[in-house]
């Protein structure tokens, strides 16, 4: 193994890319940024070949870190998310992104590196944290609406980040005692996080993932950006959690499983909802992260083959998912509208898009042929093997929610390209992609057919974890998995048009939680300051009338004691006031040697 690619971390050379992308000209910046991004798929697929185990280990405040750990999991995110991001350079250069939206994407690319590489809790919350600064400056670059949807996201990530530090806090202080004090936040020196802290690494991480209730800032935020931004926001903060949620949890839980399943049905319910193209992706997220969470959720029940579907959902998603984003971006980049109802017939002016799309959604979808049929099906069987709240066809709760979360998927993007591409009259005629834009999404798209096609699926198996042991259980292309893929497509075909009406009605009468949640957290911290401020006020005005009366007292004591009713004479001779003045600085300044 060559040294230079365990001695190197992928991340800095992404940091010198992003200032390399400021500084020189447009195309050789993003030229630079390509190369880099390219860098760090080659590197893990070359560590892939005995370059396992823990690199770049130092000493950081007395504890042990390691900057670079190589294992199944990390290469596995470090060949996507180097992939991706190289086929997102190209893709932001065809789309004339800023130079800035560059810049802060490859910094957040290069935090996203540092989380899946790190071989520690220390050296991931501090990249974890960064993730969340990049993100949100990535935010902000556009402007306008983006800048207070981006206040939103850095207060989810930010509360988020600090409930993760403290799981982190208190997996070390519950670990002294059984390893050497250096070593209490390797990760080879425990299984997961410690179960003292796991309520809090699961809300921590779990707002990374979009957990319900918690999920909020992902339509609100990804559709504002330019849309080259989000193709990098849509598939990294996310996917990075699923990741770091298996490095706390590897064990999983039936409790991550069914949190999964109702994910799986909320965000492709709310997503039938939208007609704003990027939010409706962003509730997909939400909805294909259940998924993943699910796979991983079953480890102890299930074993390898469904920790296997999950990592395999998470590579595939981070495929369609940006090749969806991609799309979408190039018909807003090209037609400046943003609601789908004000598309439509686009499929003749815009081929090459239109079948891009149709590769993305084949794939999100779960069609034979695409990668997203190989690694759902790997989920949906593994939750097939658990018979616990069993229903209908004695099949368990968490099957008929994934089944559900299914239907509700196809359903969903029969309606986004039926109102991009053929609905309505042709009104609209712009150009198809750019040259960069295409070849982006070439790319993204190939390793979508490549990954899930009869003669080349097991490709996508051998660069999953516990190969050998999934490899003979898996057979996604029997006529058992055929048909019940007929059936869920066939169902969601049926439902979009038979449900089409009602759920116009619905999308203008149901709300997700932000309606609520939103204008309460404004108007409890819009009281919070009044009442902090009034507070503040009322103790003010107290104590300056407290002042006032003390200093009238001491300018008029005869009429105050006459208002007290006393009739007293209150002169004195210069000894006597002497003595008085005397014996009040005796005792001040007793006072102030005994404090």
């Amino acid at each position: 193994m060559n040294p230079i690619l365990t001695s190197v971390p992928p991340y800095v050379l992404l940091a010198f890319a992003a200032l390399a992308v400021l500084a020189l000209p447009r195309r050789s910046g993003h030229a630079v940024a390509a190369l880099a991004t390219a860098f760090t798929f080659a590197q893990a697929v070359l560590l892939g070949d005995g370059g396992t185990g823990a690199h770049l280990a130092t000493q950081l405040f007395g504890f042990d870190v390691v900057f670079l750990n190589v294992d199944q999991f990390s290469l596995l995110m470090g060949v996507v998310v180097g992939f991706l991001a190289t086929a997102a350079v190209l893709y932001a250069y065809g789309t004339e992104a800023p130079t800035w939206v560059t810049a802060f994407a490859l910094i957040y690319v290069a935090t996203t590196v540092g989380t899946i590489y790190a071989g520690d809790w220390l050296t991931l919350i501090f990249f974890w944290e960064l993730m969340a600064v990049t993100s949100t400056l990535l935010v902000w670059q556009y402007g306008g609406a983006a800048v207070r949807a981006g206040y939103r996201y850095a207060l989810f990530h930010g509360i988020g980040g600090t409930v993760f530090l403290g799981a982190v806090v208190v997996h070390g202080a519950s670990m002294l005692g059984s390893v050497p004090a250096a070593e209490i936040f390797l990760f080879s020196s425990t299984t997961g996080i410690h179960a003292s802290a796991t309520v809090l690494a699961a809300i921590g991480i779990g707002v990374n993932c979009g957990f319900i209730f918690l999920h909020t800032w992902l339509p609100d935020t990804y559709p504002r950006p330019h849309v080259a931004a989000s193709v990098f926001l849509s598939v990294f903060t996310t996917k990075t959690a699923v990741y770091v949620m298996y490095r706390a949890f590897p064990e999983g839980g039936m409790w991550l499983a069914y949190l999964g399943g109702f994910m799986a049905v909320y965000g492709a319910f709310f997503a039938l909802l939208q007609y704003d193209p990027r939010r409706l992706l962003s509730y997909h997220i939400q909805a294909q992260v259940g998924y993943m969470l699910a796979g991983l959720g079953l480890a102890t029940a299930v074993g390898d083959f469904a920790v296997t579907g999950g990592f395999a959902h998470l590579f595939n998603n981070v495929l369609y998912k940006s090749l969806l984003f991609m799309a979408v971006g190039v018909v807003i980049y090209r037609t400046g509208v943003e609601d789908i109802r004000d598309m439509g017939g686009l499929w003749r002016v815009m081929p090459v898009t239109f079948l891009v799309y149709l590769v993305g959604a084949a794939s999100i979808t779960a069609v034979p042929g695409f990668n997203g049929f190989i690694s759902k099906g790997m989920v949906i069987d593994s939750a097939h093997k658990i018979h616990n709240f069993e229903l209908l066809f004695g099949e368990g709760l968490l099957w008929w929610l994934l089944i559900l979360g299914g239907v509700g998927t196809f359903m969903s993007f029969i309606k986004l390209g039926y109102y991009m591409f053929f609905h309505g009259s042709a009104t609209l005629s712009p150009k198809d992609a750019t040259a960069f834009q295409t070849a982006g999404m070439v790319l993204a798209g190939g390793a979508c057919v490549f990954f899930g096609t009869p003669l080349t699926y097991t490709y996508l198996v051998d660069l999953m974890p516990f190969t050998a042991e999934v490899a003979p259980e898996l057979h996604p292309y029997s006529a058992s998995h055929l048909t019940e893929s007929a059936w869920l497509l066939g169902a969601g075909f049926v439902g979009f048009f038979a449900l089409k009406r009602p759920l116009g009605w619905l999308a203008h009468h149901m709300r997700d939680i932000d309606a609520v949640t939103y204008p309460a957290a404004f108007y409890l911290a819009r009281g919070s300051v009044w009442g902090v401020t009034e507070l503040w006020a009322a103790v003010d005005r107290w104590v300056m009338h407290a002042i006032a009366t003390v200093e009238w007292i001491g300018m008029h004591p005869r009429e105050t004691l006459g208002r007290a009713g006393a009739d007293v004479e209150i002169r004195t001779g210069i000894g006597r006031s002497v003595l008085f003045l005397t014996l009040a600085a005796g005792v001040a300044l007793f006072v102030f040697v005994l404090g």
